[in-house]
């Protein structure tokens, strides 16, 4: 059972802890633009993300869904849970391109190697994470994801110790187009809430209890606020010259050495490959309801690669908006539909 619950928070974290967290830039946007007022915001999301996913995995485990369609079906309704489904299935596909997209972006911009060799190499190693589906999904974030909490908090304490609790951005500014700093943790969670949904409807077999459940989506949203604090502490020391950038932490990690900056870069190319694989999981999953098919898998890895060559920032741009507002809309109804249970 101890195992379950630690696969279960580690399958969470490496899912929620993409390109946006692990690079700084969605924890500048959603916390660190209100000064230190941004650490309540942090709380806030760790808590809301640890009620979610709690939730959640008690409802995969009471009602024994498979896989998101069900749990679509049995928040929407058939008729209008097919588009839902649609837009999900779309949803996934996409966001598979945009982490290997970044993948390509890190390899080229701070390896001085081809876009293409990153491309085609997160493609081809999660066309073999594929081949073992869930098995290869709990394995990987279990060996992964306490790597991306040691080298996030190890960076983190670094910049404190070097440079002390010296913030750059202390009062910040009190509302954004995303409200307050009470509103902006709202958001920040559904906007992340999607993919919560899609992969934890197929985690039914490692939720033996209720219990389980329970430690899982608390532990995972524990550990996703600690480390969302050990991301805002440097970017608030460092803020001024940083707020702007697309991976601030990149640039943050640079101040304590050039081998340091290429040591985050490998924390980032981990935290694009956990939810890349979150997303292709849930995508083949939906589409091969659970049968295992190498060919698809491997179709569904090279179709990415075209799209992924448009551009990491292009695609972020356009995508992620859509996925919050359906990630708001899920949550919304999943709330009611419990409540009036």
């Amino acid at each position: 059972m101890r195992k379950d619950y630690l696969r279960l928070s580690f399958i969470y974290v490496g899912t929620i802890i993409g390109a946006g967290f692990a690079s700084g830039r969605e924890i500048v946007d959603f916390f660190g633009i209100y000064g230190v007022k941004g650490f309540w915001g942090i709380i806030i999301s760790s808590i809301l993300f640890s009620l979610i996913g709690s939730f959640l995995l008690i409802q995969v485990h009471k009602n024994n869904i498979k896989n998101y369609k069900e749990l679509i079906d049995y928040l929407f309704g058939e008729k209008i849970g097919f588009v839902v489904d649609t837009i999900i299935t779309f949803s996934l596909f996409t966001g598979f391109c945009v982490m290997v997209s970044g993948s390509g972006a890190i390899f080229h911009e701070e390896f001085g190697l081809s876009l293409n060799i990153g491309i085609y190499l997160m493609a081809i190693i999660c066309f073999i994470v594929f081949l073992f589906s869930l098995k290869g999904l709990s394995f990987i974030n279990s060996v992964l994801v306490p790597i991306l909490i040691i080298g996030i908090v190890f960076i983190g304490l670094n910049v404190v110790l070097e440079e002390g609790l010296s913030f750059s951005n202390i009062y910040g500014v009190n509302m954004t187009n995303k409200g307050n700093i009470i509103t902006s943790s709202f958001l920040y969670v559904s906007f992340n809430s999607l993919l919560i949904f899609v992969v934890f409807s197929s985690l039914g077999p490692l939720i033996k209890d209720k219990k389980v459940a329970i430690k899982g989506g608390i532990i995972g949203g524990t550990i996703l606020g600690i480390l969302g604090i050990f991301i805002l502490l440097p970017l608030l020391i460092h803020y001024s010259e940083v707020y702007s950038l697309e991976i601030p932490m990149l640039k943050v990690s640079g101040y304590a050495g050039g081998i340091y900056r290429k040591y985050f870069s490998f924390i980032i190319l981990i935290a694009m490959f956990t939810t890349a694989i979150a997303n292709g999981f849930g995508f083949n999953e939906r589409v091969l309801k659970g049968e295992k098919n190498p060919l698809f898998s491997l179709l569904f890895c090279l179709i990415s690669i075209p799209l992924a060559k448009l551009g990491f920032s292009t695609l972020v741009k356009f995508l992620y908006p859509i996925y919050g507002y359906i990630g708001v809309t899920i949550i919304i109804i999943m709330m009611l539909k419990s409540i009036r249970t």
